[in-house]
């Protein structure tokens, strides 16, 4: 069995996009940040999203059965560590954005790389954490083309994705 330690170094090498995943309905509005996003399928267009099940907020995503997923540019890594403070409660949190929506009635970020406006169609207990299988509603890209990884416990600017690469 591998241990916790040696299996959280390892996966701090694979690195991922940053993104702030928000939430709003009946429960209320919340966010966090997460880099524990990715595809599922593109027939439905589907994502996964974890989420910690000790989060204060995990229970209200849970409630209002929608999410956005909201690709974070470089230009705001400070959004990924406001959406992280645990000190800031949702409101202080969504006062340093500018936010829209669409159908779901989830906050898109409106300078976000890309947002996906998603309905939760599964949700599953998988030690501590749920994960969220979230059909795509609608996207939104943004003007901006660089992005914001996490590897390695260090935020990272990739280039212009309209450039070629090798």
């Amino acid at each position: 069995m591998v241990d916790t330690t040696g299996f959280r170094n390892a996966m701090a090498l694979l690195g991922g996009a940053v993104s702030v995943i928000t939430t709003d309905g009946a429960a209320g509005r919340f966010g966090f940040t997460a880099s524990a996003v990715c595809s599922v399928t593109d027939q439905p267009p589907t994502l996964l999203v974890c989420m910690n099940r000790s989060s204060f907020a995990n229970g209200h995503f849970k409630q209002n059965g929608v999410l956005s997923v909201n690709v974070l540019t470089a230009e705001l890594k400070e959004i990924s560590a406001v959406f992280a403070n645990r000190e800031l409660d949702s409101e202080q949190r969504f006062a340093r954005a500018s936010w829209s929506t669409l159908e779901s009635g989830s906050p898109l970020l409106d300078d976000a790389l890309v947002s996906f406006d998603c309905r939760i169609a599964q949700a599953h207990e998988v030690g501590s954490h749920t994960i969220f299988y979230c059909e795509v509603l609608g996207i939104v890209h943004g003007k901006n083309q660089e992005g914001l990884v996490y590897f390695n416990r260090a935020y990272h600017r990739l280039g212009d994705a309209s450039r070629s690469a090798c």
